[in-house]
């Protein structure tokens, strides 16, 4: 857990390699994903200009190297460089994107939103050739989605069939043809 919903913004992260997940928990523990996100992203920001609560959850995907940013040295380094109307831009784009995630999750089949997800992951990564590890059980990638546990099972194993996947020594999913998952999404699979 990088940072926690709820918490306040006591300081910013800026995430230099690895992948995070930004999930949205309800009352009744639910989790919803609203983004993947890679290297070179920030996190905790909003938090910290609007001086509220943290308003997601970011939660490691993969390793992850991040730095600290202390909230009155960010807000400090903002205003000396004039940067309050780039990160205006840059908080309407992430919530243009949440809300594209939420219509899918609404919207679109499960093994669609399993493909969107394990593709935000893979993109975020930035993997080197090979396999991906997503360290994700089952459970957790049904909930991300939206969906049951049994139905993204129904999924993989398809998908084992296929070898597009395989599962993980570590109980995750390993990626292993990225471009047939990306083609279903545009159904040329």
């Amino acid at each position: 857990m990088l940072l926690r919903q709820g918490d306040p913004g006591t300081h910013v992260l800026a995430l230099t390699s690895g992948s995070a997940i930004v999930t949205l928990t309800g009352v009744e523990g639910e989790r919803t994903l609203l983004a993947v996100r890679g290297a070179g992203e920030l996190f905790g920001e909003l938090a910290v200009l609007d001086s509220q609560p943290r308003s997601a959850s970011v939660t490691a995907a993969r390793p992850c190297l991040v730095h600290v940013i202390a909230a009155p040295l960010f807000e400090q380094f903002v205003a000396e460089h004039g940067l309050m109307n780039v990160m205006l831009r840059h908080a309407i784009a992430r919530v243009r994107a949440a809300e594209e995630v939420r219509l899918e999750l609404a919207t679109a089949s499960v093994a669609h939103r399993l493909a969107a997800a394990l593709m935000r992951l893979v993109e975020a990564s930035s993997p080197e050739e090979g396999a991906l590890e997503v360290p994700l059980t089952q459970e957790e990638l049904a909930q991300l989605i939206g969906a049951s546990r049994n139905a993204v099972g129904t999924t993989i194993s398809t998908w084992k069939s296929r070898k597009w996947v395989a599962t993980s020594p570590i109980g995750g999913l390993l990626i292993k043809d990225a471009a047939a998952i990306r083609s279903s999404l545009r159904g040329t699979v």
